[in-house]
């Protein structure tokens, strides 16, 4: 669920393997770090925390970071983040529109896929995905990114999931449709059981 007062409720789930961080956080994170025993690890989550504050400023409302294990030994990481804006148009499908296009002209694309989410709610909603290049880095990466409605017609919300783990495209995007999907915008029922099961970034929608 979205936590911040300005934005309307947003409820949502992630599969196993992800973990809600926020500024706050920090403290954790560093710990992983010593035990990694890793100063590129301790240097990447630094960069991080320090970006944390920066991501509030764009309208960034929830973080989480995904960890998968991965055959022999390693680790799969991703990031995932919820943007929610207000509309400033009176026509919000335009504004999907009008984002989900700016999202697929961006630059950073190497190469990407578009196309439309069917969701149950018929809310609009449309999905780019692919490798992305980011400046001053020097490999590829992966980005999946989502933009849909809020029911009040008020506000934007875009869905991120990044990781340098290119060779898990398919699976990321899979996992970030899956997540759409899960968007409820009253509250759930509290006996609905929460996902369970591996965390393996092959298996986690089985």
């Amino acid at each position: 669920m979205t936590q911040e007062n300005s934005v309307p409720p947003v409820w949502f789930r992630l599969p196993p393997g992800f973990h809600d961080f926020g500024p706050g956080d920090a403290a954790p994170l560093n710990a992983v770090a010593d035990a990694l025993d890793s100063p590129a690890a301790q240097k990447e989550l630094s960069q991080l925390m320090d970006s944390l504050e920066e991501l509030a400023g764009h309208d960034v409302v929830h973080t989480a970071l995904g960890f998968h294990p991965e055959e022999p030994v390693g680790v799969t990481t991703s990031l995932f983040s919820l943007t929610i804006r207000r509309v400033e148009q009176p026509n919000p499908r335009l504004a999907v529109a009008r984002t989900a296009l700016a999202i697929a002209r961006s630059s950073l694309w190497t190469r990407a896929v578009r196309r439309f989410i069917d969701l149950p709610s018929a809310l609009p909603c449309s999905l780019v995905a692919g490798i992305i290049s980011v400046p001053d880095i020097e490999r590829h990466l992966f980005q999946a990114r989502v933009a849909t409605l809020h029911p009040d017609g008020l506000h934007l919300l875009v869905l991120d999931l990044t990781s340098a783990c290119t060779e898990h495209a398919a699976a990321y995007t899979d996992i970030l449709e899956a997540v759409v999907h899960t968007l409820q915008f009253t509250d759930p029922d509290p006996g609905v059981p929460k996902a369970i099961g591996t965390s393996r970034i092959l298996e986690v929608l089985l």
